[in-house]
């Protein structure tokens, strides 16, 4: 059998493997033994230490710049058994072997191409006998030698979910016994069929009515969202970990065996009471982190979550790795690193174990511009490794090595007793997670009152997976408060209707106002939990229930009074209008995020943050009215102008990109529920848009006007970004039509993705091949749709949905969308045209598109360096 037909069937193969995939397990054995291998050598490495900023004593060097056309853009690393790194890249250019020399200062690095590549693998590992890798849009693939000539020759497919995209497939690593593999998937990828899960079950558990992201994202994506499973060699068996997740990447075991993750945020959240920063978190069995699609995400506080590790920061989280192995000082063989792609930043999450998890404190490890961070691995020779690339972008590979003078000899396991015995404690609650055992209930039980949410919560879920019959009577018998609480949360999420009054009335034997806080927040989510899970009170107990709420309400603490107003919202007690307005009208701003000093750091970035820092949102407030939009009686006309006041001054300050969208829902739904004589009355209030305009005049460009191509673009641009005007370049950004659809700098449109870190992330040619040619590389998150109407006609643009209708924004920025009712719409497949025209950028002079770019890459910054003083 000849190389080129072994070539032609390899191709072919792997066509039809790209768009279905069988359930079986498939073996495709290929002949390798003739065919070519390419190697590309690089001799020298290039020392750029001038360009990355390390801490001192690391040392970050430049061992390989990856030619795009050819490689693509690399996002998977891993380790093979005889110490080469093996690469991935993001679409379909294929596998690399790389081999790194042993100089510490030029390494000679050979790449080779791998003839049966997995590639699209966002997550690599060699364990078995194996390289596995999870395939982004396909699942799990295996790959091995059967030949020993160092060449993979069988390519099997395993199955799995296929979650397409950024927020699909992502790492495959070994467990801590080396005997089975963990799988991450984010948020769009659907959940495997499991054959047994560590939670008992999980549901989206919203009391209010939830707001879908105001621009669509995520929209109709229920729990688990992101997910951590556990396999066995073969992945026929699929245990379910930790759920709850947005778009976790990766994840990593420290020496302790536990697992961390470094979840993502939603940016566009910023400013609602919702928002979560990214974040550290410890992925312990049965955990239900609480990400849910839109407004529904859950509170840090909720009784049957946990609380994160660290929270960063705003940032797009890709790798993550613990620092064991490395020929680095003690304290970073032990530390968390976390990659950053936004802000081109990796960290060094320094852990200490605390009762039964761990707190944190971050440093910054090293940091570049642009430096867009995709994975890193600990090299066989203790130095380590990572990549940078991502969206066809450029991609680098880079080695961190330690020159200082501390001891690099291997870290000693830090001596806590007390938490080394309560870490004991939650995995002996935890080996009963997810099965039944009549010992359970018994060695759960004292641990349901802790004072430790790790070992409340592994108690908890070890109670939930037993029979309910056989532990209700504990809890209504339960003395000590947070035993009861915690015992009625797992019988709410377990139990059926025949138990909602008894767990009502054990919550009612508790004198709520004497609880301490943290307790009174158990206790009401413990209520909301029995409302979603078991039913409406009923007539006989709502008066009860809502008499001791009202109680209280007013509380010292704010989040105690979140949670009475969403309480007393859904059982529609009109007394709580009067105390949430003016829980809303009362004095002082909101504090500033402790992710404000992100600024420091990196000096591009001037839009949403600092501008929301400027002008803060009253985001603490924002979730009365968030809440209040559902109440439809008991209003007087005053207290709806009041209402709807405060929302148009909300309006006035600066959020993220779906900011302004929900305020305008928010808005929507309260009229909806307002009777006519009331929506009459606050008209002149709800007629106003609450979209803000840019603060400065907009002219049309001077020209003369090209048709730009990317080649004359770069030549034009490139090197020619001194002494610019940021004014103009400002002005180009909108006299070209960009703020139609993207914000910049905390204005523009809301319909593409927030630019205002794109000049952190993309080299100025990479930034000006997205704007001339913009259907090259389409984000899986800004794809453009079909919609095929029952009458056989189609529109095309971007689709946001809602429950009863479809609305397209067409391509021309001018046009304006268009909205089609849900039952006329028979299909919406996704378009490989971007959503972005070309020729956008056509009427600017050579002049107006540098200074265009310049803006672009300031981050809106009119102090950075690329423009003089005062502009031209």
């Amino acid at each position: 059998m000849g190389p080129f037909f072994i070539a032609v069937m390899v191709s072919m193969l792997m066509v039809a493997y790209e768009f279905s995939f069988p359930a079986e397990k498939t073996l495709l054995p290929v002949d390798v033994r003739d065919f070519p291998v390419s190697l590309d050598t690089t001799e020298e490495s290039q020392d750029t230490t001038g360009e990355i900023q390390t801490l001192p004593g690391f040392e970050a060097q430049l061992i390989y710049e990856v030619p795009r056309e050819e490689q693509g853009s690399w996002v998977g690393l891993t380790v093979d058994p005889r110490g080469r790194l093996i690469a991935s890249d993001q679409q379909e250019k294929g596998m690399y072997r790389i081999t790194v020399g042993d100089s510490l200062e030029k390494p000679k690095v050979e790449v080779e191409e791998m003839i049966m590549p997995a590639s699209g693998a966002q997550g690599l590992e060699w364990a078995f006998d194996h390289l596995y890798a999870n395939v982004s849009g396909k699942g799990i693939f295996r790959l091995r030698d059967t030949r020993n000539n160092d060449q993979y020759d069988i390519l099997e497919y395993l199955g799995g979910p296929q979650g397409r995209g950024e927020h699909g497939n992502h790492a495959i690593f070994l467990t801590q016994n080396q005997k089975e593999l963990y799988v991450v998937n984010g948020n769009h990828t659907l959940p495997p069929d499991f054959t047994s899960s560590r939670i008992a079950n999980w549901e989206e558990d919203i009391l209010l009515p939830r707001q879908w992201d105001a621009r669509g994202h995520a929209r109709g994506i229920m729990a688990p969202g992101g997910y951590i499973a556990r396999i066995n060699p073969d992945a026929s068996r699929w245990e379910m970990i930790s759920i709850g997740y947005r778009n976790t990447y990766d994840a990593a075991l420290n020496r302790d065996g536990e697992l961390f993750t470094y979840d993502s945020d939603m940016e566009w959240d910023m400013g609602m009471p919702w928002y979560r920063p990214t974040r550290i978190l410890h992925a312990v069995s049965g955990s239900d982190y609480g990400w849910r699609s839109g407004s529904g995400k859950w509170k840090r506080y909720f009784e049957d979550s946990l609380p994160p590790v660290y929270n960063v920061g705003p940032g797009s989280p890709t790798g993550v790795l613990f620092g064991t192995g490395a020929e680095f000082p003690a304290r970073y063989q032990r530390a968390l690193f976390g990659l950053d792609w936004t802000f081109g930043t990796m960290y060094a999450f320094h852990l200490t174990p605390e009762g039964a998890s761990y707190t944190a404190e971050a440093e910054e490890f090293l940091s570049g511009s642009p430096l867009p961070l995709t994975d890193a691995v600990i090299g066989q020779d203790g130095a380590m490794y990572f990549l940078t690339g991502g969206r066809d972008k450029e991609s680098r590979l880079y080695r961190v090595v330690y020159t200082g003078s501390e001891s690099t000899a291997e870290a000693e396991p830090i001596d806590n007793p007390e938490a080394e015995a309560a870490r004991a404690v939650r995995h002996k609650l935890e080996a009963f997670h997810g099965k039944q055992d009549p010992e359970a209930v018994e060695t759960a039980w004292p641990y349901l009152g802790d004072e430790d949410r790790f070992l409340r919560h592994a108690a908890r879920m070890a109670l939930e997976a037993q029979p309910v019959e056989s532990w209700a009577e504990k809890v209504f018998a339960a003395e000590q408060s947070q035993a009861k609480i915690t015992g009625v949360v797992a019988l709410a999420r377990t139990g059926s209707e025949e138990y909602r009054e008894e767990a009502v009335n054990a919550l009612l034997d508790l004198d709520l106002v004497t609880l301490p806080p943290d307790q009174k927040l158990g206790y009401l989510r413990a209520m909301s939990l029995i409302f979603m899970r078991l039913g409406d009170p009923g007539e006989d107990l709502r008066p009860r229930i809502t008499n001791i709420l009202q109680q209280l309400l007013p509380y010292k603490d704010d989040r105690v009074n979140v949670e009475l107003v969403r309480l007393l919202v859904y059982l529609e007690d009109a007394r709580v209008i009067d105390k949430a307005l003016a829980l809303m009208q009362e004095e002082g701003l909101p504090e500033t995020p402790d992710w404000g000093g992100l600024l420091a750091r990196n000096e591009n970035y001037g839009g949403t943050i600092q501008d929301m820092i400027d002008n803060p949102p009253p985001t603490d407030k924002l979730e009365y009215a968030f809440m209040l939009r559902n109440m439809s009686e008991g209003w007087t006309i005053e207290q709806r102008r009041e209402y709807f006041t405060f929302i148009n001054n909300a309006a006035d300050a600066m959020g993220g990109a779906s900011y302004t969208g929900f305020l305008e829902r928010v808005r929507d739904e309260a009229l909806v529920n307002a009777s006519e004589e009331e929506r009459e009355a606050v008209e002149d209030l709800t007629a106003q848009s609450l979209a803000q305009e840019p603060p400065f005049e907009i002219t049309a460009p001077e020209g003369p006007g090209r048709d730009w191509t990317v080649e004359e673009a770069v030549e034009e641009v490139e090197g020619r970004l001194e002494d610019r005007s940021f004014e103009q370049g400002r002005n180009a950004f909108f006299a070209a039509s960009c703020a139609t659809c993207h914000q910049f700098d905390g204005y523009g449109g809301a319909i593409g993705p927030d630019l205002t870190t794109v000049g952190r992330n993309l080299s100025t040619q990479g930034l000006l091949e997205d704007i001339v040619t913009p259907s090259e590389v389409i984000s899986s998150q800004y794809n453009s749709s079909v919609v095929e109407l029952e009458n056989g006609n189609t529109v095309s643009g971007l689709v946001v949905e809602e429950e009863e209708y479809v609305k397209v924004y067409p391509r021309n920025p001018d046009e304006a969308p268009t909205i089609i009712p849900r039952n006329e719409v028979v299909s919406i497949e996704p378009s490989e045209v971007s959503q972005m025209p070309p020729g956008l950028i056509n009427t600017l002079s050579a002049e107006e598109l540098r200074d265009l770019v310049a803006y672009l890459k300031s981050g809106g910054d009119p102090e950075d360096e690329m423009f003089e003083q005062g502009g031209r």
